[in-house]
């Protein structure tokens, strides 16, 4: 049986706590988006075939998880790798189902997702790809920190503590700019060791306000003005604990991306998602094409290339085979219009 995932990526707008002076440890805070995705196609086999090297690896472990003979997975599409939309836990998850899928296995990817080494850190990428919406993970136990990274399924994915649907009208301007990768791997654990072991409680403590006064409530009255101006100053919260790790509250060029898109009237807010180098900015369904510019415009005030898309939010999960996935989606790169028809790291989520 041939079995096709498909998932979105995810925006992540940060964590709501990096000091081990409080109780609660990271608690990330993201979003599903429909577009741009990850497609995967897999058939059982006798034994692994795959010619995607980052997702060779994912199928050999899915194989040995599953405890079957093997899977025939061919990848059709992916997320830009390490630009802050959540590529590897997408592509790892997709990949799992598929193969389950493809052998007649019911697994629970939030289960299994530590075992690829997934959804530590934050679990808005797990959540994003079984749900979609506006996400709050639970983040972990301040006790539980260790400076070393605990091996693969040494962990459990943070709980949901909240989602929202995304409201209807909403959209996201994701500029991806032609930049330098995000942080991954071991150089990603040794910047997030280094920032929780001398981040300053303080942050996490004007984060939980902006939170729960600010951003919760404009999700649930579905302003998106005020949804974009909540996310942008936890964004930048965010960013003083990482300035030492990436050369700034933004790391370059991502701070002349941000500026720009502020001072357009379009977006109501922008950030950094993850490491970056992608970045986000808050619109709605009025101003697509308004947003869309104000994004080339950035790009070229930087004197950098790259994509511009202003995509919807994603409200489900994962879709399988030929399940209905959301429209609304208008791409453009740097260049010119493509428009469409109108979801970091292993620890990243």
């Amino acid at each position: 049986m041939s079995v096709r995932v498909s998932t979105g990526a995810r925006l992540h707008f940060g964590f709501l706590n990096l000091s081990l002076a409080h109780q609660r440890l990271y608690g990330g805070l993201g979003v599903g988006l429909d577009e741009p995705r990850t497609t995967v196609v897999a058939e059982p086999a006798e034994a692994v075939r795959c010619r995607d090297s980052d997702a060779r690896a994912y199928v050999e472990r899915a194989v040995d998880i599953l405890d079957v003979p093997g899977a025939d997975v061919d990848v059709e599409s992916t997320l830009p790798r390490h630009a802050g939309l959540g590529s590897g836990t997408q592509l790892a998850l997709a990949v799992l189902d598929a193969v389950a899928r493809a052998h007649d296995r019911d697994v629970s990817v939030r289960a299994l997702a530590p075992r690829l080494g997934r959804g530590g850190r934050s679990g808005i990428g797990v959540a994003t790809f079984e749900t979609g919406g506006v996400l709050v993970d639970a983040g972990h136990p301040t006790a539980r920190f260790t400076t070393d990274r605990p091996a693969d399924g040494d962990w459990t994915v943070p709980a949901v503590a909240a989602r929202h649907p995304v409201p209807d009208d909403w959209r996201f301007l994701v500029v991806v700019p032609d930049a330098d990768p995000g942080q991954s791997g071991e150089e990603e654990d040794e910047s997030m060791r280094s920032v929780v072991e001398r981040a300053d409680p303080a942050v996490a403590d004007r984060i939980s306000g902006v939170l729960s006064r600010r951003l919760l409530p404009a999700v649930a009255d579905g302003s998106a003005a005020r949804f974009g101006e909540a996310v942008a100053e936890m964004g930048r919260l965010n960013g003083t604990w990482y300035a030492d790790e990436q050369g700034g509250v933004y790391r370059p060029p991502v701070g002349e991306l941000v500026a720009s898109l502020e001072d357009d009237p379009a977006c109501y807010g922008a950030g950094q998602s993850s490491w970056g180098p992608a970045v986000y900015g808050v619109t709605d369904a009025a101003h697509v094409d308004e947003a869309r510019a104000a994004g080339r415009e950035a790009l070229a005030a930087a004197g950098v290339g790259g994509e511009v898309l202003v995509v919807r939010g994603r409200n489900t999960g994962a879709s399988v085979d030929g399940d209905t996935v959301a429209d609304g989606n208008e791409r453009a790169d740097a260049g010119g219009d493509a428009d469409a028809d109108d979801g970091p790291s292993p620890r990243n989520g």
